[in-house]
């Protein structure tokens, strides 16, 4: 069984496109550190294994790390991808 999981939509239809879009990661209870760190080096451009595992952290102790901010469209893809390798993803959010 296929899950659809929409977005949120801030503003109408072509709106908001540009600026800064947030991709935020949520700590959860069944990704591991390797996995976290993986699939955010693999994703997110400029993210070493290092800098994942860096991240991982940040989001077993705080809860949640902002992984990426750019963009609409990019920030859509980022968080398509990291919520297609399985984490657990906070709604995208323009700030």
């Amino acid at each position: 069984m296929s899950q659809t999981i929409e977005k949120p939509r801030t503003d109408g239809p072509g709106s908001g496109l540009g600026g800064h879009w947030r991709v935020i990661v949520r700590n959860d209870d069944h990704n591991t550190f390797d996995h976290v760190a993986n699939t955010l080096a693999r994703h997110i451009p400029g993210v070493s294994l290092d800098d994942g595992y860096r991240i991982a952290d940040t989001i077993h102790r705080s809860g949640l790390a902002i992984v990426w901010t750019g963009h609409r469209e990019t920030a859509e893809l980022y968080w398509d991808q990291l919520s297609g390798a399985g984490l657990t993803m906070a709604p995208l959010e323009q700030g």
